[in-house]
């Protein structure tokens, strides 16, 4: 199974914990890590390293020898083309470091991109091995802008944070290369997501289980961490990411992954000697 992740050191223990649920339930991962260095609103940020590239197989290969891990520096390829008029957004330019993938040798066709605040709760084999042939990508509606963006009839906005790639049909069409030209020309409320669902001719959805934004519910398969809207006592935005232990467990009550949690736990413990 090949997984897509994208990001600077901030995401470290993301994506670890990220890819330690999907071990849990399935083997041999392939994981492949896209990070640059770029300098985002006058901050020079840090890349992912290879030592934590090197922390994260060990971690995988406890579990399955086969499980690999490979990091890419795309900072070059950032900068030949970067998302100009979206360099400055509340989303920095790591968020659209997947759409660079096309250009990157070596990768599978089939690609699993994940969000580093997504874990794995069941196997995700079923969404990972539908047929796609001409399907550029498959994704599960936003939970939200499902009901306020539509780029044809009906509900079809989908949220980027779980994404089907057939890598070898976007290089066809070209689309990850017209996402790049978007993002370069026009400034977008949520840059890549906006352009992959403005572009995207083959684009299929999936159901909410497979990007559960607004979970656990009994079938969710990958909860989201994005962030919910309550109500109560006033209208404010909640966010809890999986990294925040004790509000992540809150958050999944039941649903909770305690080994996993556990696992974690003992890899930060290391760190520290």
């Amino acid at each position: 199974m090949n997984i897509l992740y994208c990001g600077d050191a901030s995401v470290q223990n993301g994506v670890l914990l990220s890819a330690l649920s999907l071990a849990q339930h399935q083997a041999p991962l392939h994981l492949y890590l896209f990070t640059a260095a770029l300098t985002v609103k006058g901050e020079r940020k840090a890349p992912l390293t290879l030592a934590a590239a090197a922390e994260l197989q060990t971690a995988l290969q406890a579990a399955d020898p086969r499980n690999t891990v490979q990091l890419f520096d795309l900072t070059t390829l950032v900068e030949q083309a970067p998302p100009t008029a979206n360099w400055q957004t509340r989303f920095t330019p790591y968020c659209m470091l997947r759409l660079y993938a096309d250009l990157v040798p070596g990768l599978p066709d089939r690609l699993l991109y994940l969000d580093a605040d997504v874990l794995a709760l069941k196997p995700v084999t079923a969404f990972y091995e539908q047929p796609l042939t001409t399907t550029e990508c498959v994704g599960v509606l936003d939970h939200y802008g499902q009901w306020f963006f539509h780029q044809r009839l009906g509900r079809d906005y989908m949220n980027s944070g779980v994404l089907l790639l057939n890598l070898g049909r976007i290089r066809q069409t070209g689309l990850f290369a017209a996402c790049r030209q978007r993002c370069a020309d026009q400034r977008m409320f949520m840059p890549d997501q906006s352009a992959l669902n403005k572009l995207a001719q083959g684009k299929r959805l999936a159901p909410r289980r497979f990007n559960d934004q607004h979970g656990p519910h009994a079938d969710t398969v990958m909860m989201h961490f994005s962030t919910r809207l309550s109500f109560w006592p006033w209208f404010h935005p909640v966010t809890v990411k999986p990294w925040q232990v004790e509000a992540a467990q809150t958050l999944l009550g039941a649903a909770t992954p305690t080994a996993l949690y556990r696992q974690y736990e003992a890899i930060l413990a290391t760190r520290k000697g």
